[in-house]
């Protein structure tokens, strides 16, 4: 009977690697309150005034354009609750997804058998990241821009090998 050392255990199943993937938005909220209520009040004294002067159809139309502009706006930060949490430890990889609904679907692999696909083009970058291994695989990181794929593809590399190195 071999005895197992319940520090080595803890130790296997530390992770090595950790990151939070999630979109770039380049409005943040109170950038976007200022926007909206500038966008508001522009529609609302446009509004007025063709009104006042009889084309109350382009009034109608201003409070459309408005409505439109708040309705992408929402569409857009409710996809930007999209995310991925990414670990790596040397008994599992695990990816958690989340919809930005709050569904999380998780997939995970045996860092022996998983392999790192990376699609470049000459040009961009790195354009697609794929984790496999002999039964599935899944996409990572597709909603980042080309530099953060960059850095990330590096890190996860790097932390793959050193997971897989024999001890």
């Amino acid at each position: 009977m071999t005895e197992r050392n319940a520090d080595t255990d803890i130790d296997t199943n530390r992770p090595v690697f950790a990151a939070e993937l999630f979109p770039h938005r380049s409005l943040g909220r109170k950038g976007f309150k200022v926007m909206l209520t500038l966008m508001g009040a522009f529609c609302l004294i446009y509004s007025v005034v063709f009104i006042l002067r009889g084309a109350w159809p382009i009034g109608i139309f201003f409070g459309a354009d408005f409505v439109l502009l708040y309705g992408a706006f929402w569409l857009n930060y409710r996809s930007g609750r999209v995310r991925e949490e990414v670990t790596v430890s040397r008994t599992d990889v695990s990816i958690r997804k989340f919809s930005p609904s709050g569904r999380m679907v998780e997939h995970r692999f045996n860092p022996f058998w998983t392999r790192f696909l990376v699609r470049r083009h000459r040009e961009i970058g790195v354009v697609s990241m794929h984790v496999r291994d002999k039964s599935h695989d899944t996409d990572v990181g597709s909603f980042l821009n080309p530099d953060d794929r960059e850095s990330f593809a590096k890190a996860f590399k790097r932390a793959l090998a050193t997971v897989t190195q024999r001890i």
